[in-house]
């Protein structure tokens, strides 16, 4: 899969316009991409195995979109083969009051995935720099010093959020961003489903259609974020999510590529652990 057409090259401006929501590369259908779509999610399978035994590094999955994108449904595919214990999934909506206390990254933070494990964010930090943006209400209630509420505090938080990604790849946490990039008209295509079909009723809420009147914003806002947080150390991709079946083999062969470069390898035993191997092989043995 040709991933450079996906990825937010760092230090260059964008344009979403630019990204083609209904790219499939060479597949033609679902039926087409379901056997590279089972191949990625078995060695996904087995390159979590070894992460986790090998316990130096840690996977963090961090999916943005605007609704009815597909982020729940691609977690829920993509993760379908990997083993609970080695991954930890969390949603952040609207901050608590105690969110609200600390700086913008203390919630997020609080659950970065241990060392040998996978973390996703659905959603993530970057609801700071994106809702916060196109709603600036909700900026007063973050009881900020006014000094630092000015024209900058989006080039800041770009900043902040730079610093901080390159403190955990330092640190051996692998940062994978995903943005699903859904056109307009196959959100309304999915919000229609979502209220025509009784079993999806439950998926759609009033403020789903109010936040589709503030599209032109949230693009603009997104544009403005790939753009300034798209970096070597954690690049942005943007995938294509008019196609679900397209946009899960997507996200499964990047994360299966990144992987697959990090050289992950089971645990070597000591000279003396090898020692107690055989003592142990051979009391079993003799019982």
């Amino acid at each position: 899969m040709n991933h450079d057409r996906l990825i937010v090259k760092p230090g260059t401006k964008i344009s979403l316009k630019d990204f083609d929501s209904g790219y499939t590369d060479k597949y033609k259908d679902k039926a087409e991409a379901a056997a590279k779509l089972k191949e990625d999610l078995s060695r996904l399978q087995e390159y979590q195995d070894v992460l986790y035994a090998q316990d130096t590094y840690a996977l963090l999955l961090i999916f943005q979109a605007m609704d009815a994108a597909g982020k729940d449904g691609t977690i829920k595919h993509v993760m379908s083969g990997v083993n609970p214990q080695g991954c930890q999934v969390y949603s952040f909506k609207a901050p608590s009051a105690e969110d609200l206390d600390h700086d913008f990254l203390w919630r997020t933070n609080r659950c970065l995935p241990e060392r040998g494990r996978i973390g996703i964010f659905n959603r993530s930090y970057y609801e700071e720099v994106l809702v916060v943006r196109v709603h600036p209400e909700l900026l007063e209630r973050q009881q900020l010093p006014k000094s630092t509420v000015d024209d900058n505090i989006w080039k800041h938080r770009f900043e902040d959020i730079n610093n901080s990604e390159k403190y955990l790849t330092r640190n051996g946490i692998v940062i994978l961003k995903f943005f699903l990039n859904v056109s307009k008209a196959e959100q309304k295509k999915r919000f229609m489903a979502r209220i025509n079909e009784p079993e999806k009723n439950w998926k759609f809420s009033a403020s789903d259609a109010k936040e589709r009147l503030l599209w032109d914003d949230y693009m603009k806002a997104y544009e403005d974020m790939l753009s300034h947080t798209s970096t070597e150390a954690a690049p942005w991709h943007v995938i294509p999510a008019d196609h679900k079946w397209f946009m899960h083999l997507a996200v499964a062969n990047v994360i299966c590529t990144k992987l697959k470069s990090m050289k992950l390898t089971y645990p070597t035993l000591s000279d003396r652990q090898k020692e107690n191997l055989i003592k142990a092989k051979e009391m079993l043995e003799s019982e």
